[in-house]
């Protein structure tokens, strides 16, 4: 689980950070707006870990511009506990809401809750920063829909729904056989699955959502 931690007060950045590690978390660190924002365009993350005071910005423009762009939680970790900053923090969107000081097992069981909430969603589904909303019919990435044929998005639901396993290109190809009406060959594969890359993953030529198994098929964990 990657985990971004926005805070600029180096004893809670340590600390905290060597805590999430152990609870198995990959965290990344940001002190303010700017940077946060620079981070999030070219990376993915499950959750957002945030203080309100910041060395530049605050971290309520940061949790509107996640809720409004992304599809994660946002938990607010911050030493202004008064009833308006929580209250605010809430209103914007924020999943959850922690004044300091805290206790970390708190803390980590509020996380966890957070991150089940999205996990629960059946009919909504999450790979990195590509949102799939299955009963609609919709895909979205970083907010913005994304628009892929019926034999796209019918390989995307096969991925979605094999989340996980191998699967190899045989197996792909009979699971497609149908919504193509017609024979769908190897080479035709090929293509379709660099198309859908090109549309949902940041960087094609090194994918991180439908990673390939050298010699043995396709993945999406």
């Amino acid at each position: 689980m990657n985990l971004l931690l926005v805070e600029d007060d180096l004893g809670i950045i340590t600390s905290l950070t060597e805590y999430l590690k152990i609870e198995g978390f990959e965290v990344d660190h940001t002190p303010g707006q700017r940077e946060t924002l620079e981070k999030l365009k070219g990376s993915q993350y499950d959750l957002i870990l945030l203080d309100i005071s910041l060395e530049n910005g605050n971290g309520f423009e940061i949790c509107k511009y996640v809720k409004k762009n992304y599809d994660m939680p946002v938990i607010f970790l911050t030493a202004s506990g008064d009833e308006g900053s929580v209250v605010t923090g809430l209103d914007i969107g924020a999943d959850d809401y922690v004044a300091k000081p805290f206790r970390p097992r708190e803390l980590m069981s509020r996380i966890k809750n957070a991150m089940r909430k999205y996990e629960s969603s059946g009919n909504q589904v999450r790979l990195g920063n590509v949102f799939v909303d299955t009963d609609r019919g919709l895909v979205s990435k970083n907010g913005l829909e994304i628009s892929l044929s019926a034999l796209e998005y019918k390989l995307l639901q096969i991925f979605i729904v094999n989340r996980g396993r191998l699967l190899s290109r045989n197996k792909l190809l009979e699971d497609i056989w149908d919504i193509a009406g017609d024979y769908v060959n190897d080479n035709t594969l090929t293509v379709y699955i660099k198309r859908l890359r090109e549309k949902i993953e940041d960087d094609p030529g090194h994918p991180k959502i439908i990673k390939t198994v050298r010699g043995l098929g396709y993945r999406v964990d």
